[in-house]
């Protein structure tokens, strides 16, 4: 482990506990957790911090997806072989990665997540409760190949806001409401963090120390939003998904303009 202050550490500590709450309520928490980590060790290798950050969110996201399962009707098949797809979709986006110009794909995704946003706000009944008809077979077929094979590639090609669009897509494709699909998202980061995790751990890139120690914290802020999306219901959620929303387009047009 670098050597870190004392301050330093309290702070990504902290941030990680923030991650965990934002990523299990409607996904996002790398919007917090990887600024922080970037400038909190600025002299760390960016391959140590990713590698360090998937060490962390795996385990909030394995407490938030438990969490959930205890409440939530969750299918946990259907989203293990979403998450199955999006392992493989991962791999592929990534081997494609290197000749994608992000410069070119922000300007997409903030359109993109612009119209979500206007979708969201438009539609208040948006995931706020379920058909009452499970999903039919055409539905799960269209989850798997799609939502998994798709966001996975994305999350391999570019990333940011996956575990949004895995929020959004599962309750639209499988008409899920907000809370169902947060618990879904949840089992398909697990397998997809996984995948990413174990190769970062291969090429020796984990802070494996520092991570055990911020993931105690991003494990508390997991299981705790999990309960509070719970508790709280959609319409909690639908308001925090519209914030990380915004916050998203925001960054990304930070770093389109200072790129």
């Amino acid at each position: 482990m670098p050597d870190i202050s004392l301050t330093t550490l309290i702070v990504l500590c902290l941030a990680a506990a923030a991650a965990g709450w934002i990523d299990a309520v409607v996904g996002g928490g790398g919007l917090l957790l990887l600024p922080a980590m970037l400038l909190g060790l600025p002299h760390v290798p960016a391959a140590h911090i990713l590698g360090t950050n998937k060490a962390v969110a795996i385990v909030g996201t394995s407490g938030a997806a438990v969490t959930y399962l205890r409440k939530a009707p969750v299918d946990v098949r259907s989203a293990v072989r979403i998450g199955l797809m999006a392992l493989a979709g991962s791999m592929a986006g990534a081997f494609f990665a290197a000749g994608i110009s992000s410069d070119v794909l922000r300007p997409v995704i903030m359109v993109v997540l612009l119209a979500v946003a206007a979708f969201v706000m438009l539609r208040p009944s948006f995931g706020t409760a379920r058909t009452g008809e499970p999903p039919t077979r055409g539905r799960h077929l269209t989850a798997i190949v799609l939502v998994g094979g798709g966001i996975g590639f994305y999350d391999g090609l570019f990333g940011p806001g996956t575990g949004t669009f895995l929020v959004l897509a599962l309750t639209a494709v499988l008409h899920l409401d907000l809370v169902t699909a947060s618990a879904t998202a949840k089992i398909v980061n697990v397998c997809t963090n996984g995948g990413a995790l174990a190769m970062f751990a291969h090429q020796g890139t984990v802070m494996w120390r520092l991570a055990a120690l911020m993931a105690v914290f991003n494990l508390a802020g997991g299981m705790f939003g999990a309960r509070t999306a719970l508790r709280k219901g959609s319409e909690f959620v639908r308001g925090v998904l519209l914030v990380v929303v915004f916050s998203l387009v925001a960054k990304l047009a930070f770093d389109q303009w200072t790129a």
